[in-house]
C-alpha cells in the first residue's frame, strides 16, 4: 500500500531537513511525503526543493498564508492533496529510524489507529544533531544508550523493540496521550470523521479531538510504543494563548458522541 507521511512545519527549515534526511533511508520506500506548511518563509521552500533532488521518495509541498497557528487546517489541506491509503502524521521536528514506515505498515490494522511514541532530545544535542545532518540510521543502540546516559536524549526504553502482541490494545478507547507528532491511521477512517476540526486555532488539543471522534466512530487505539519511536528535536514552547479556549472545546467534545465535524477536510476535496 502507498503511505502518505503528512509532515507539519513552520519556519524550521533546518529541523525539516533533518526529518526528510531521516526518511530518505527507509527500508520501505512505498510512501510519499506531504509537507503541511503553516505559512513558512521561502527558506523552507528552498530546503524542500534542494531535498527533492536527492530524495528517494516523492515530496509535495502544501502551503498556506501565515495567519497564526492553524495546524488543523494545513494538515487537512495536506491530506486532501495526498494519495496514500494509509496516513502517518509526523511533526517537522521528529526524526525517524529506518524501519519507521515498515513498522507502521506492519502495525496497521482495520479499524485501528496507531499511536507512536517519541523521545525528546536536549537543546544542546538538537543543535549538534542538525549541524551534523546525522541520520538515526547511523546510531547504534549502544550510541543511543550513551546519549541517554549523558542526558542528551530523555529516555531509552521506547527504543527497545518488543513484540507486545495483544498488549498493544489495552487502551482501545483511551484518547489521552494521542499526538500527531507520530500517529498512523487509515485514510478512510480520517475522512469518515472529516479530519481535523479547524475550529481549533492556536496550539493544543486538535489531535486529542480527532482521537475522540475516531473512537466515537468505532476506530480503536493501538499502541506503537517499542515499535515506532521518533527522536523529537528540542524547541521552545509554542504560543499557548488560545489554550484555554481549545481546552474548553475539548471538554465539550469529551462529553459528546460526535464523530463527524463540519469544518474539516471535505472542503478541500
Amino acid at each position: 500500500m502507498l503511505v502518505s507521511v503528512i509532515i507539519s512545519t513552520y519556519n524550521r527549515p533546518d529541523a525539516l531537513f533533518s526529518v526528510l534526511n531521516s526518511l530518505n533511508n527507509q527500508t520501505n520506500l512505498s510512501f510519499e511525503a506531504v509537507i503541511a506548511d503553516d505559512g513558512s518563509s521561502d527558506d523552507t521552500l528552498q530546503v524542500i526543493r534542494k531535498f527533492q533532488k536527492i530524495s528517494n521518495f516523492d515530496i509535495l509541498h502544501v502551503w498556506q498564508e501565515d495567519d497564526g497557528f492553524r495546524a488543523a487546517q494545513i494538515r487537512n489541506k495536506a491530506v486532501a492533496k495526498s494519495s496514500g491509503e494509509y496516513l502517518i502524521f509526523l511533526d517537522g521536528d521528529c526524526a525517524t529510524f529506518p524501519k519507521f514506515i515498515s513498522k507502521h505498515a506492519h502495525l496497521a490494522e482495520k479499524s485501528y489507529f496507531v499511536r507512536g511514541s517519541r523521545i525528546m532530545m536536549s537543546e544542546s544535542y538538537t543543535q549538534e544533531f542538525m549541524n551534523s545532518k546525522v541520520r538515526p540510521t547511523s546510531l547504534s543502540f549502544l550510541q543511543l544508550l550513551s546519549l541517554w546516559w549523558r542526558k542528551k536524549i530523555k529516555r531509552i526504553f521506547p527504543l527497545i523493540t518488543i513484540p507486545l502482541g495483544k498488549l498493544r490494545k489495552l487502551k482501545q478507547k483511551e484518547w489521552y496521550g494521542v499526538k500527531t507528532c507520530n500517529l498512523g491511521m487509515w485514510r478512510k477512517d480520517f475522512f469518515a470523521v472529516n479530519g481535523f476540526d479547524e475550529q481549533y486555532i492556536g496550539w493544543g488539543h486538535e489531535d486529542a479531538d480527532l482521537a475522540i471522534r475516531l473512537i466515537n466512530n468505532g476506530v480503536r487505539r493501538k499502541e506503537g510504543v517499542n515499535a515506532v519511536t521518533v527522536l523529537h528535536l528540542w524547541h521552545p514552547l509554542n504560543d499557548r494563548s488560545n489554550l484555554k479556549e481549545n481546552k474548553n472545546r475539548l471538554d465539550s467534545r469529551i462529553k459528546s458522541s460526535i464523530t463527524r465535524i463540519t469544518q474539516g477536510v471535505s472542503q478541500y476535496c
